[in-house]
């Protein structure tokens, strides 16, 4: 099976989402975004229906040859939208006025270069992540956690696959269960306590709380290995275990500080606040 997987690249500080196939070595990218970069338009959904049709009075087969794929909607659900790989989208961007056209066809050209690179240097994917979170505001020290909070959960998931744990379901049944023994929440509950919509729940995770994360999901993957369980139902007492690890740490820690670790800031907020206080 193909190793893939999804990701939001930023073009002029627009989201667009995207999906690596690693066995065909491509980026498929989700068409309704593409047209709301290039056009600001406020319904890019109704916009490419009308450019679909356009296409089949045309007897043009670049529509016939869109494929589809799940990706994360507005309310946080995968849903099925309609994506284009880079060829078929140069094409798409010619029937499609804009200003922004010639630089998205080089941001475009440099995605799948980018990618390629760091297939071969893994250590420039990292430094690209980098310079992302610095151009966001973060601090050098919360950058560093969470490189190391995206390697730990890494292993965790390699570790659940090894185990039989199918991705997608699973995954999120048993990290709901690891938040909810250390932060006492479900990941959806902590999301909303940040005030979060479809924003990634570790970005927004104060130091102390990726690190609480860290030691929950690395003692999941220690008990996991040692325990070697067989079914789900094994994997979720393991969940519940390492969850509860990090719990226990955390109820310590706030008994000695006086401070609660579970915060309703965000990154933006955090940020914000640590520049008034200096």
């Amino acid at each position: 099976m193909a190793k893939q997987n999804t990701a939001i690249k930023i073009f002029e500080n627009k989201k667009v989402r995207t999906f690596w196939d690693d066995d065909k070595e491509k980026w498929y990218i989700s068409i309704i975004d593409v047209i709301e970069v290039l056009t600001s338009n406020e319904r890019p959904r109704k916009y490419w229906d009308d450019l679909k049709r356009k296409f089949k009075i045309e007897g043009s087969e670049l529509s016939e040859k869109i494929g589809q794929l799940k990706m994360k909607a507005n309310d946080g659900k995968m849903r099925l939208t309609d994506v284009a790989d880079v060829k078929q989208l140069f094409r798409l961007i010619q029937s499609i006025p804009s200003p922004k056209a010639e630089p998205f066809k080089l941001w475009l050209a440099s995605l799948a270069k980018e990618r390629l690179e760091e297939i071969d240097d893994p250590e420039l994917g990292i430094e690209r992540l980098m310079e992302y979170y610095h151009h966001k505001g973060y601090s050098l020290n919360w950058i560093n956690q969470r490189l190391k909070s995206i390697e730990i959960r890494k292993e965790l998931t390699d570790e659940w696959e090894h185990r039989g744990v199918k991705k997608g379901q699973e995954f999120a049944v048993l990290t709901d269960i690891i938040t909810q023994g250390w932060a006492d929440m479900t990941t959806k509950e902590y999301k909303r306590h940040k005030g979060l919509k479809t924003q990634s729940l570790r970005d927004n995770m104060t130091n102390m709380e990726l690190i609480l994360n860290m030691l929950a999901e690395a003692t999941t993957t220690e008990i996991s290995k040692e325990k070697k369980p067989k079914n789900i139902d094994e994997n979720k007492e393991i969940a519940k275990q390492g969850g509860q690890v990090a719990g226990n740490t955390r109820k310590e820690i706030e008994l000695k500080t006086g401070k609660k670790i579970v915060s309703n800031l965000t990154s933006k907020t955090a940020i914000t606040k640590k520049n008034d206080n200096e």
